[in-house]
């Protein structure tokens, strides 16, 4: 490599800031794939054309329950994970600026002022709750579904009620979370590779405070990890 090349790599990651750590972007991969699996095995069961083109019947229900079960798998594992910790304590935390954001959000106010957001946005923080919540629930109506001694017939049958209609709400959700990732390719990179351009973190997360992730050791799960009104540098 020759030192032009050299010097335009040093330019180029220094206009990029670390956004995720390998460990999380195993998680999401892992779990969307556990995910997806579980939603198409889902529709194959449900959806008579789905049902024809693909047969076997049994095989489906059996990937689809033990696809259910594991995907909570990835997240539970990710524990281990400084980053992925910290990254969750972020998840859990709502503040006054993600109010603002929601509010901005539901007035259809796309101005970036009235939108300010750390690392996670209040819609990503939604999204992220809403869907570790859907997926507990969707493996205990399932677990009650699967072994039908657990549970008298009445919660057997509410369980089932619960189980279906709960999915179509996921995959609804995840229909808009696969659109949103499509309109912006700066944040598919930044899960793809783990790192985003600064301008684009600057524009997107202006709270974010990118010195803590920036370091390749484990400076992101930092001794402060929530969203401060500290602009990007």
């Amino acid at each position: 490599m020759t030192a032009t090349s050299r010097a335009g790599d040093r330019g180029r990651d220094g206009s990029r800031v670390r956004r995720f750590s390998p460990a999380e972007r195993w998680i999401h991969r892992t779990t969307a794939l556990l995910l997806g699996v579980c939603v198409l095995s889902a529709g194959c069961l449900y959806l008579p054309e789905l049902a024809e083109l693909v047969g076997r019947r049994a095989l489906v229900v059996t990937v689809h329950e033990w696809s259910g079960i594991l995907t909570p798998l990835p997240a539970l594992l990710g524990l281990a994970s400084r980053a992925f910790r910290a990254d969750l304590t972020r998840l859990n935390r709502f503040g006054p600026h993600d109010r603002r954001w929601l509010r901005a959000a539901l007035r259809r106010d796309h101005r970036r002022q009235e939108r300010p957001a750390g690392k996670f946005n209040a819609g990503q923080k939604l999204y992220a709750g809403y869907i570790a919540g859907a997926v507990m629930v969707m493996a205990g109506t399932g677990l009650l579904m699967w072994f039908t001694d657990l549970a008298p017939l009445v919660w057997r049958t509410s369980a089932t009620f619960v189980h279906d209609w709960l999915a179509l709400a996921i995959g609804i959700v995840l229909l808009g979370h696969i659109g949103k990732a499509f309109a912006d390719p700066e944040a598919r990179r930044g899960m793809r590779t783990g790192r985003v351009e600064r301008a684009w973190a600057a524009r997107e997360h202006p709270l974010w405070r990118t010195d803590e992730d920036t370091a390749d050791g484990h400076r992101d799960a930092g001794h402060d990890t929530g969203d401060h009104e500290h602009r990007i540098r």
